[in-house]
């Protein structure tokens, strides 16, 4: 079959995206940058989309040419900059099922949540919740799947969290008392039940939970990574939900990761589902977690990447840091430093000044910039230039600072490394 993906860019689409491939089917991503997707595969037709603008059926219809069937994987946890929600999870799937019932395309698969109900009440259940609806109320061949946790080998977003916090020295974290319950189910299974979905006619019209065979809580699944991981085990440090939701609520101002109010509530609503005969109704039988586990040991990447992952945000916070002082600073010390330095350097008073107040400035929307993860690669290169700069004026102006026991411009070389360590870890796809 010739199969349009949107979301094939992500974590679950990527990999959809393989197994559909390797099971023969042609893949048709619809996906923000088509360049990028297509390094990754290069032998796959990959067509411009952006689900957040994309809310009309014209706009799909030209793009279902020839498509035998369509599969929905797009989808965020949390909205805001440049991230639509009810665009991406409602809207612009609504419009994509509509066209494929213009266009004869009988087929369609949406990967939606197993929270996808009214009692969640969090924007990003509701407006999955209002895409399914809307695809069961066509006239098509269509499926709705509802998955609990999916995990792989590879980590991104909330399977990342848990691998993050499975590596954590001397006590695992757990969110109230670690016992909130999941089924989970590896991406391989979830994969394997979207190409039956595809394949067999009778699983149409169905509203299918793929959820793995047994129920494990937060800290099960944290004892089972910490162990894969090959650490001892730790002592469990219960975080009062009273702590959890105000770092959440900070999550939702300073970026789109996993620690978000929409994640705290969807892990508080429940991700185990209710057991429907999901293994007899697909077919087989999905693999618990501790089995797959041991059927992949981890790696040295992977216990990097898990030690990694929270050091990532303290990073950030740090440079926001520098930058914040530094611009504070130099302001508070135009007199004292800055001036004199600069006029030394024979710089006209009134230039001075200017030069002065100006690059403290710039040193505070550095730190806006990083601490609302603007464009983090921009950023980390305009980092490098300012330091770089700061660097060669008071090196030609001051050269002593070099010998200088506190070290005020050694210091620089190692934030020029933080600068591109923070801009190499920023940068996940």
């Amino acid at each position: 079959m010739r199969v349009l993906v949107t979301g094939a860019n992500g974590f679950i689409g990527a990999q959809l995206t393989a197994a559909l491939i390797a099971a023969g089917h042609q893949v048709v991503a619809a996906v923000r940058d088509p360049s990028k997707l297509a390094l990754r595969f290069p032998d796959i037709e990959t067509i411009a989309a952006d689900m957040n603008r994309d809310t009309t059926v014209a706009v799909w219809r030209e793009r279902l040419e020839g498509v035998d069937a369509a599969i929905n994987c797009a989808g965020v946890l949390q909205g805001g900059r440049g991230q639509d929600m009810e665009a991406i999870h409602h809207l612009a799937p609504a419009a994509l099922f509509d066209a494929c019932v213009e266009a004869g395309v009988a087929r369609v698969i949406q990967v939606s949540a197993i929270s996808a109900d009214a009692e969640a009440e969090t924007d990003y259940a509701l407006s999955k919740k209002r895409a399914d609806d809307h695809l069961q109320g066509l006239d098509l061949d269509w499926v709705v799947l509802r998955p609990s946790l999916i995990y792989g080998e590879g980590a991104y977003g909330g399977t990342a969290m848990l691998r993050a916090l499975a590596a954590f020295p001397w006590v695992t974290p757990l969110v109230g008392g670690g016992g909130q319950p999941f089924r989970p189910l590896h991406v391989d299974d979830l994969a394997r039940t979207v190409i039956a979905c595809l394949e067999r006619p009778d699983l149409a019209r169905r509203v299918l939970e793929p959820v793995g065979p047994e129920v494990e809580t937060l800290k099960s699944i944290l004892a089972r990574y910490r162990a894969w991981l090959g650490r001892p085990p730790a002592r469990p440090l219960p975080i009062p939900l009273s702590v959890v939701r105000p770092l959440c609520r900070l999550g939702d101002l300073f970026g789109r990761g996993p620690l978000s109010s929409n994640a705290l509530a969807q892990l508080e609503y429940g991700n185990a589902g209710r057991e429907t005969g999901f293994a007899e109704t697909i077919g087989f039988q999905p693999a618990p977690l501790a089995r797959r586990l041991q059927l992949r040991p981890a790696q040295t990447q992977d216990l990097w990447h898990a030690r990694l992952y929270l050091l990532r945000p303290l990073l950030r916070g740090v440079l926001v840091l520098l930058w914040l002082i530094s611009g504070l600073l130099g302001l508070a010390t135009l007199g004292d430093f800055a001036l004199p330095l600069l006029t030394g350097f024979g710089l006209p008073a009134a230039l001075a000044i200017v030069t002065a107040i100006a690059t403290s400035l710039l040193d505070l929307v550095i730190a806006a910039l990083l601490a609302v993860n603007w464009r983090p690669r921009l950023t980390g290169l305009l980092q490098l230039a300012v330091i770089a700069g700061y660097t060669a004026v008071l090196t030609l102006a001051a050269p002593a600072l070099w010998a200088d026991p506190f070290g005020p411009l050694l210091k620089n070389l190692p934030i020029l490394v933080l600068v591109l360590v923070q801009m190499v870890l920023a940068e996940e796809r």
